[in-house]
């Protein structure tokens, strides 16, 4: 690692630990030639994950995006924050462990729609009506005989 302060790349590491809950390591450093000490955090380097749009756009995934959807489907229910930040991770999670580099907003909307089924069923009924474009009650009073089918 370069020294910031004279460009040494002999350094030696004083500390070690754990950042951002476990995402990077923090590195605390000393130039073995100039003795100041820096800084450094280490991270798992992630490849760009691309979502295929329903009209066959690609754009680069956003965790941000996904969280949005899921507090919209949460909205006025007694659901705590930590919880729905929870199944956005899970999720993301999921989406990344598929080891594929594109993935399609319909692959997205199943898993979110699993995790939600377990989370809120409320919820879940309010994301899989925007999901799948509900039209009129009559999709809605399916989807709920189904949820309360699989409920007994």
């Amino acid at each position: 690692m370069r020294c910031p302060f004279c460009g040494c790349i002999e350094s030696r590491v004083i500390d070690s630990r754990g950042a951002e809950e476990g995402n990077s390591i923090r590195r605390r450093r000393e130039c073995l030639e100039c003795i100041r000490r820096f800084t450094t955090y280490e991270m798992v380097e992630q490849s760009p994950l691309i979502v295929v749009k329903k009209d066959g756009r690609r754009v680069i995934f956003e965790q941000n995006k996904l969280l949005t959807g899921i507090i919209r489907a949460c909205e006025k229910r007694d659901i705590p924050i930590s919880k729905i930040e929870e199944v956005g991770e899970m999720v993301e999670r999921d989406i990344r462990n598929t080891m594929e580099r594109e993935i399609t907003t319909g692959q997205i909307g199943e898993m979110v729609m699993r995790r939600l089924k377990e989370l809120d069923q409320v919820a879940y009924v309010r994301f899989v009506s925007v999901y799948r474009q509900f039209t009129d009650v009559n999709n809605f009073m399916d989807e709920l005989k189904l949820l309360m089918k699989n409920k007994e």
